[in-house]
């Protein structure tokens, strides 16, 4: 019977040793929401085993619960749940990381200037290519042409995306090797912008910019693996723990597997796959995954779009643009068609996320919803509009009667108060960029940036969100401020929101035990400095299931 006792004990303080550390965090300025609705909870202390949140509160108290933990002192950091960036491009992000990036620059004579030094610098390279260019920041504010480009390289194609993607720019050789002349009709879906003779300019906008781009070689394989890792490296150092990657291809896709299984994933990914075609059928065989490589990984969504984009005035929209009186933007299918790509999606059990900035292009899609949902029923799969950008203020009711996730950017709307009311006029505006009256009625909001379109930092959308205002604090007062939402309502968007908009809103998006300890450091109080200050919270530590991914020099 001895005998017998002391082999239980041994099994017994052998089994307590296999137990994973406790690591308790102290002296902490923390702050999480709640699943629960019940506000913002404040901390001082963590718990955390086996990479999840054992419970949050006092020092004391978590002292006296777990006295064998291992102790952190934080030394009165502010800690918040790590964001998540439910619309984004993470390959984009690194191929801009490793191409020529013009954004932001607010002449065409400097982003010549860039792209010349780019081309000097990688004369090896058969195109030169990047993105970034926005007309409407220059100076000049009118389109760029081929000839603008010839003056800087004109020895080999050169290839630029607008900051939006939906539109691009090329040299003279570019379209000469796309065989694009004056005589080349524009593809459905798209337009090539001619001067008054009829000669191209060099910029083609959407489904135009497919006969370019079929001209560029692809990426290796090692090059795409490059763009990944750079795009971790720059999502970890802003604090991204999770991203929805809108449009996620085969090799992509793949590279994120094989990171995950060498526990290099440092963001978690909720991949939405591009298009309802063949990439679709090959990366959906075998039906959505979640969960893989302890939640890093997801792929249970679909990225689909409507039109193109407002500031090429590709948007579709349902009158004619008032600075454009002849253009309704495009519209890249029908409702059936929609439809149909909807039903193909929902049977095999993903979720539609569908790009929609025009408000034609939501109330079609819209459509395109009910018309799914009053045949297959509500499945349950949180279908989401990406964007939900100028949406007439009748269909703003309907996200909520549809159930339908507005995943929307709020720093789109600073970049585009520039020109938006230009392009829409004084009474759709009312639908354009629409967070408050979306939140009001119920509508879940996940928010996101578009990176690269936008810059990938989530501290610049929590404050675009907040006060609807530029980094000067331009205007006054903010643009439309009646659609600013709150502090809580905006870190909201970017955690428990743009979680639910993943299904992940039971792992990830709060501070709350059993979900996974992935939190940020940060160098200020998000919820106590002024709204001037909230776009300069800079990342001191990003953590990913209780371990450190990044720590700022």
């Amino acid at each position: 019977m001895k005998k017998l006792w002391y082999v239980f004990t041994l099994i017994f303080l052998i089994s307590c040793s296999n137990e994973p550390k406790i690591t308790l965090i102290y002296q902490v300025n923390g702050y999480t929401l709640t699943s629960t609705d019940t506000g913002v909870l404040k901390f001082d202390a963590i718990a955390i085993q086996d990479g999840k949140v054992l419970t949050t509160g006092s020092l004391a108290d978590l002292d006296a619960a777990y006295p064998g933990a291992t102790r952190v002192d934080a030394q009165g950091k502010t800690m918040i749940p790590g964001l998540i960036d439910a619309h984004a491009h993470v390959m984009g992000l690194g191929e801009s990381i490793l191409n020529v990036n013009v954004m932001g620059i607010r002449t065409l004579d400097e982003t010549l200037l860039k792209i010349r030094e780019y081309a000097e610098q990688y004369p090896d390279l058969a195109w030169v290519q990047g993105r970034g260019w926005n007309q409407v920041l220059w100076t000049e504010n009118a389109f760029p042409t081929a000839q603008d480009l010839d003056s800087v390289v004109s020895d080999r194609p050169v290839w630029l995306a607008r900051v939006d993607g939906h539109a691009g720019w090329a040299n003279s050789i570019a379209m000469q090797r796309a065989g694009i002349t004056r005589d080349t009709p524009d593809p459905d879906g798209g337009a090539i912008i001619k001067d008054a003779n009829g000669e191209p300019t060099g910029v083609l906008i959407d489904k135009a910019m497919d006969l370019i781009e079929a001209q560029i070689p692809a990426p290796t394989v090692d090059e795409q693996r490059l763009a990944l890792v750079a795009s971790l490296e720059e999502m970890r150092a802003v604090g991204l723990t999770g991203v929805h990657d809108a449009g996620t291809g085969i090799t992509a896709f793949q590279l994120m597997k094989e990171l995950a299984d060498k526990g290099e994933l440092t963001t978690r990914i909720y991949g939405m796959i591009s298009g309802a075609g063949e990439v679709f059928d090959k990366l959906s065989k075998n039906g959505p995954i979640e969960g893989y490589a302890g939640d890093r990984l997801y792929l249970r969504s679909v990225k689909l779009y409507s039109d193109g984009a407002l500031g090429s005035r590709g948007a579709a929209m349902i009158e004619p643009y008032s600075d454009d009186p002849d253009n309704y933007g495009l519209l890249f299918n029908t409702e059936e068609q929609f439809t149909a790509m909807i039903e193909k999606v929902v049977a095999a059990g993903f979720q539609a996320g569908i790009h929609a900035i025009g408000d034609n292009g939501n109330r079609t899609i819209l459509n395109a919803f009910e018309n799914v949902r009053n045949t297959h029923g509500d499945k349950g799969l949180r279908h989401r509009i990406e964007h939900s950008q100028i949406v007439a203020t009748e269909d703003i009711p309907r996200f909520k009667e549809l159930d339908i996730i507005a995943s929307m950017q709020p720093t789109h709307a600073t970049s585009d108060m520039n020109m938006a009311e230009n392009r829409v006029g004084p009474i759709r505006i009312l639908g354009g960029y629409a967070w408050r009256t979306f939140l009001d009625q119920g509508t879940v909001i996940a928010a996101g940036s578009d990176f690269p379109v936008e810059l990938s930092n989530p501290f610049h959308g929590l404050y675009s969100a907040v006060t609807r205002q530029d980094h000067q604090g331009m205007p006054t007062g903010g643009w439309y401020p009646n659609q600013r939402i709150s502090r809580e309502e905006a870190l909201h968007g970017f955690t428990l929101g743009a979680a639910y908009a993943g299904h992940m809103e039971q792992v990830v998006g709060s501070l709350e035990p059993g979900k996974w300890a992935d939190f940020l450091f940060i160098d200020r109080d998000y919820f106590t400095i002024p709204d001037s200050e909230i776009w300069q919270i800079r990342v001191l530590e990003t953590w990913v299931a209780g371990e450190p991914v990044f720590k700022a020099e």
